[in-house]
């Protein structure tokens, strides 16, 4: 039996950016991506910490170094405003086997984001 477990986690970064007119996803700088171990197009949750939204959506590259968080579609709609602090996670499936040697990636953002601007 496979057993679901955080993978990756993407915390202390605000929302830049709200795009109603996408068919829907969460873009992510590809800094942020590459270092918490998380694809494009990989189903993530995206809990908001301001409002208490959580939904579940797929990932967009963004530009390498920008600080892009953006929600895309109806998740613009859900997910919050620009400047609300959310946390992207990524799960994996683990056989028993892997389970007792699994640590996820969990990195920091904080004060190194930019861009954060209005819609």
């Amino acid at each position: 039996m496979y057993r679901t477990f955080l993978k990756s986690k993407i915390r202390d970064i605000r929302l830049t950016g709200l795009n109603i007119d996408y068919e829907g996803s969460i873009t992510i700088d590809e800094d942020y991506l590459e270092r918490a171990g998380i694809l494009p197009d990989e189903q993530v949750q995206v809990l908001n910490s301001n409002s208490g939204a959580r939904l579940t959506t797929y990932v967009i590259k963004g530009e390498r170094g920008s600080g892009i968080i953006e929600l895309n579609g109806p998740a613009a709609r859900i997910g919050g405003v620009v400047g609300d602090k959310v946390m992207v996670l990524a799960y994996a499936m683990l056989a028993p086997d892997e389970i007792a040697n699994h640590k996820p990636t969990v990195i920091s953002i904080g004060a190194e984001q930019k861009n954060i601007c209005a819609i």
